[in-house]
């Protein structure tokens, strides 16, 4: 099937989550024979070798909200291609890849892992009813509505109505042949003593960083020495190195490419996805994302250690794969980490969470579903 993967504000190559998502689906689904060109923002580098052709694409102006404005160019370079299938990446203000598809005659595909719906509060939502007629909500029901199949980790974040027969409930993966526990490589820190406790991710506020630190400081106070690696960047970097000052072993590594980041992980002995959902008012909707942290820490065999909230609880069963804590309880992650001092304990739910996720969340078994519906869509 020729397939066109319309990203254009996602940058290849990148270390977030988005970029390695993108990567991942468009060269899945060029592996099971599809001919795919994958319209994204160029970073720093050339493309990835190999069979997806990159085209670069990025919204007018580097702004995301004009994507909406690349339809007429997505269209032209539809029709070029011959496209039979066209993927778009949710944003609010796109609908370029939809439009596209529509146009041509192919089937669409709408991968939806942001909200489509505005949570209470919202100053979209605010400013959106200041308009009297909704036109962002009118907008973005009218991407999903025109889509033929659309993919997301959580329905509940679609608008009411999407009838169910058009929705893929899918989660995000790992390259679970690349993470493993036995990947080399060089690593971008120096190993720090003991048992090593990573946070892998972006540094936002919800990514919770700061709570591995003080966790950290809350064992240290015990007389438990365990040492820390943070990986990333974002606006959060400056107050978690704050509260970190005066901890011994503690590790700033800073943004790494992704194909480094397998060594990375299998250096490390705990994966922590501390998330605080209150501090980023969309997730009063519910944990929407699909955490791709989650995904590759189990598949390096990385027990997971990750508040106790109902999303996360269906991708770690608690005492198996991984320890889930209660978030409202000040102690309660540096309670979790203590208990995985023990090494025979780390290696049982290591490995545990390795078979997990090549069972159930590698990116070759989320391309095979997301073949499977557009085929079905196409029938």
């Amino acid at each position: 099937m020729r397939i066109l993967y319309a990203a254009v504000d996602q940058v290849v190559p990148g270390t977030v989550g988005g970029s390695v998502h993108v990567t991942a689906v468009a060269e899945g689904l060029a592996r099971l024979g599809h001919d795919v060109t994958a319209l994204v923002t160029q970073g720093a580098g050339p493309f990835p070798p190999g069979p997806v052709r990159w085209v670069a694409m990025p919204p007018p102006f580097g702004r995301k909200a004009l994507r909406w404005a690349l339809a007429g160019r997505v269209t032209r370079l539809a029709r070029e291609v011959g496209a039979e299938a066209v993927i778009e990446r949710y944003y609010n203000f796109g609908g370029e890849g939809i439009a596209a598809g529509r146009a041509v005659g192919a089937v669409t595909m709408l991968e939806v892992n942001a909200p489509v719906i505005d949570y209470e509060g919202s100053p979209k939502r605010r400013l959106d009813r200041a308009l009297l007629v909704e036109p962002m909500r009118r907008w973005r029901e009218r991407i999903c509505r025109n889509a033929d199949v659309i993919v997301t980790p959580n329905a509940d974040i679609l608008p009411a109505g999407t009838p169910p027969r058009k929705v893929v409930v899918l989660e995000w993966g790992a390259d679970t042949d690349r993470f493993s526990p036995h990947a080399a490589g060089p690593l971008a820190f120096t190993r720090p003593p003991g048992v090593v406790a990573l946070f892998a991710g972006a540094f936002r506020s919800w990514h919770g960083a700061v709570h591995l630190v003080r966790a950290l400081r809350i064992l240290r106070d015990r007389g438990v020495s365990m040492s820390g690696v943070f990986i990333g960047d974002g606006p959060e970097l400056t107050n978690v190195k704050a509260e970190a000052a005066g901890l011994d072993h503690v590790v700033f590594a800073g943004a790494v490419a992704h194909p480094a980041m397998p060594a990375c992980m299998a250096a490390a002995d705990i994966g922590v996805a501390p998330f605080d959902v209150g501090a980023h008012g969309p997730l009063s909707l519910g944990f929407y994302w699909s955490p791709l942290k989650i995904f590759e820490y189990m598949a390096t065999g990385l027990p997971v250690v990750a508040p106790a909230i109902p999303r996360i609880g269906a991708l770690i069963q608690d005492g198996c794969e991984g320890l889930l804590y209660d978030p409202s309880q000040p102690h309660a992650l540096a309670d979790a980490l203590s208990r995985l001092l023990d090494a025979d304990v780390r290696q049982r739910m290591g490995d545990a969470a390795r078979r997990r996720a090549v069972r159930d969340f590698g990116w070759s078994a989320h391309c095979d579903a997301l073949d499977e519906a557009l085929r079905r869509a196409r029938a």
